[in-house]
């Protein structure tokens, strides 16, 4: 098999990048929604950041540009025993 040229290859993949660049954007659109309805529900951001493809740093970043206060340090309220 002959090995394609430099250029002919990169336009292979600017094709296919191309082709499925609508489908890549509907996905992270529907999982921002589902990382944003995660929060709201008073899902731990940890657990959602393990649940998401999107980094801690860009989680917050979503809570804070959409409303969603931070969750209060240490976990919330003890309980007594």
């Amino acid at each position: 098999m002959a090995q394609q040229d430099p250029l002919g290859k990169l336009d292979e993949s600017t094709r296919r990048y191309r082709e499925t660049e609508s489908e890549h954007e509907k996905a992270r659109k529907a999982v921002t929604e589902d990382v944003l309805a995660a929060l709201r529900a008073g899902e731990r951001p940890t657990d959602v950041v393990a649940h998401s493809p999107f980094t801690a740093a860009h989680v917050r970043k979503l809570a804070r540009d959409n409303g969603i206060e931070p969750a209060p340090r240490g976990g919330g309220p003890k309980k007594r025993q």
